[in-house]
């Protein structure tokens, strides 16, 4: 039940390692940019398992407002970690 948010980006050379079993959520902060998201399994649309990214339970602080955000990501369930352990 912690987040923690880093800017990443050409200009500073971040990248970020995130191990599996870990969530994961990102916001752009320029128009017309690109992400490379590599993984360790295939993607098999409707196994997947997500986590709002407005979740009051969770209280991320976005550095800006999130203008664009899939329906499929505005619809996950307010979390419950019963739906998380396998």
């Amino acid at each position: 039940m912690q987040w923690d948010g880093y800017e990443l980006g050409a200009e500073n050379g971040r990248m970020m390692y995130v191990p599996e079993q870990f969530a994961t959520g990102f916001i752009t902060l320029e128009d017309d940019c690109g992400m490379y998201y590599p993984t360790t399994q295939i993607y098999v649309p409707g196994i997947e398992r997500g986590i709002r990214y407005d979740d009051p339970a969770i209280g991320i602080e976005w550095p800006v407002e999130a203008t664009a955000v899939s329906e499929k990501d505005r619809n996950h369930a307010d979390f419950d970690i019963k739906n998380f352990n396998d």
